[in-house]
């Protein structure tokens, strides 16, 4: 997207100090598998991100991502600012009332404390796994779907 300048795979919200996926895919470290994005406010705001964000994924599933399940899969902002806190309560809000899901978004907005960067082999998974089947039949309808309705935001 544009302004976005890092997106880095890992794991945020949890007990366990430097977890590994092997830890962490037991749902027992209480971390949740995220990205951490860098992106310029300059040229994508915040608002923007969050909207790509509750449309690209299930908000309204607990502790499920289609057909991966436990507290790891959890929907989760972690936020850095107030004002950060205060768009996410704002925006999910918003979408709650639009319609655009039909049930109640679950989506939880917490407060930052430390990120852990995955292993390598998670980092830029669909591009080294696209022939996977995961990647073919979970992550590239989802990549369509952004690229169609996202289309003006996409870089390059």
């Amino acid at each position: 997207m544009k302004g976005v300048s890092s997106v880095v795979s890992g794991y945020a919200g949890g007990h366990v100090e430097n977890p590994t996926y092997e830890q962490v895919v037991t749902g027992r470290t209480g971390h949740a598998e995220v990205c951490q994005i860098q992106f310029d406010p300059e040229q994508i705001s915040f608002e923007d991100m969050l909207e790509v964000f509750f449309n690209t994924h299930d908000p309204t599933t607990l502790n499920r991502q289609g057909n991966d399940v436990g507290t790891q899969y959890r929907s989760v902002i972690f936020y850095h600012t107030e004002e950060q806190r205060k768009t996410a309560e704002r925006i999910k809000a918003e979408i709650e009332t639009s319609g655009t899901w039909k049930n109640p978004i679950v989506t939880e907005i917490v407060p930052f404390k430390k990120f852990y960067k995955a292993e390598d082999y998670h980092q830029n998974y669909y591009q080294n796994n696209s022939n996977q089947g995961y990647c073919r039949l979970v992550i590239a309808p989802k990549l369509r779907k952004f690229e169609k309705v996202f289309k003006l935001k996409l870089s390059g």
